[in-house]
């Protein structure tokens, strides 16, 4: 009895064994390639599955569907003649409905994509100069990942994008067209200061023009309003009959000016005054002023 119950416990055990043996689980956003006696059978999607024991069905793989990165440094040579050092990160996945051929066809897919990147941008860089590849990047990128993606399809793999993270000339060469933007910036700045000196002078020659102008017409205005208060003045005496003559009511009227403007002269604070040392120097002042009226008329 005994027995019979120690056969039927191990007879469960290795029916249980067996059981377990033949479920296996494929995960999300992954695929396993199962194989019957070496030979392909099927392809199991996420979830959980069976097949037979003891060998008879086996998982020959488990692809990964996610999107996957791969990273290289290609060094290559530009028209001119300058070696970059070129970073290119390469998204790619697998096609969910060609999975056979990406596991059968190719064994090492990374770096299939690398051989073919850099036959790509060997290719594509030597037509260009170093400044041209730093403006026309994004470009090549999508030229090497046309060429890469048409490539792989064969194998069964989508390339998604291409991209050159960065690219590094010659250390050399990198100081050279540093210290070459760094003189053009100066020449630059050289240039735009000595538009402002240039703008400097140029408003402070009109301003002062200017200024002489406004004091001209000062001066102007000035004189005219004298010799309008003197006519008035004239004009007045002659009225009153005060029984002078043009000339000598002129005469009295300049020299009552000549001493005012002496007043005015002593009032703002200067200490020195040179006058005639008699008292026909004023009549020869009067007669001067007299000429000069008479040589402006």
């Amino acid at each position: 009895m005994q027995a019979a119950l120690l056969f039927l416990l191990i007879s469960f055990l290795i029916i249980m064994g067996i059981l377990i043996s033949m479920l296996y689980v494929v995960r999300q956003q992954s695929v396993a390639i199962v194989e019957r006696f070496g030979r392909y059978q099927k392809i199991a999607t996420s979830g959980i599955h069976i097949r037979l024991p003891f060998g008879i069905d086996k998982i020959a793989a488990r692809i990964q569907l996610r999107l996957l990165q791969s990273e290289i440094v290609v060094e290559t040579k530009t028209k001119d003649n300058v070696f970059v050092m070129m970073n290119v990160a390469t998204q790619y996945r697998v096609n969910e409905q060609n999975v056979t051929d990406a596991y059968y066809k190719l064994m090492r897919p990374e770096a299939q994509i690398k051989s073919y990147i850099e036959d790509a941008l060997r290719s594509s860089v030597p037509k260009l100069t170093l400044d041209e590849l730093f403006e026309k990047k994004d470009e090549i990128a999508l030229e090497v990942q046309h060429q890469v993606a048409e490539e792989m399809t064969t194998y069964g793999y989508i390339i998604v994008k291409t991209l050159i993270t960065k690219v590094e000339p010659d250390a050399e060469v990198k100081q050279s067209m540093n210290e070459i933007n760094a003189a053009q910036r100066k020449r630059v700045a050289a240039q735009e200061l000595a538009e402002a000196d240039k703008i400097k002078i140029v408003t402070a020659a009109e301003a002062e023009a200017e200024k002489d102008r406004l004091h001209g017409v000062g001066i102007a205005q000035q004189r005219k309003a004298i010799v309008d208060g003197l006519a008035e003045s004239i004009a007045e005496l002659k009225e009153a009959n005060v029984g002078m003559s043009e000339e000598q009511i002129m005469s009295i009227l300049l020299t009552n000016q000549y001493l005012d403007t002496l007043n005015t002269f002593a009032v703002k604070g200067n200490q020195t005054l040179f006058l005639p040392n008699n008292p026909n120097g004023v009549d020869d002042i009067r007669t001067q002023i007299l000429s000069a009226l008479k040589t402006d008329k």
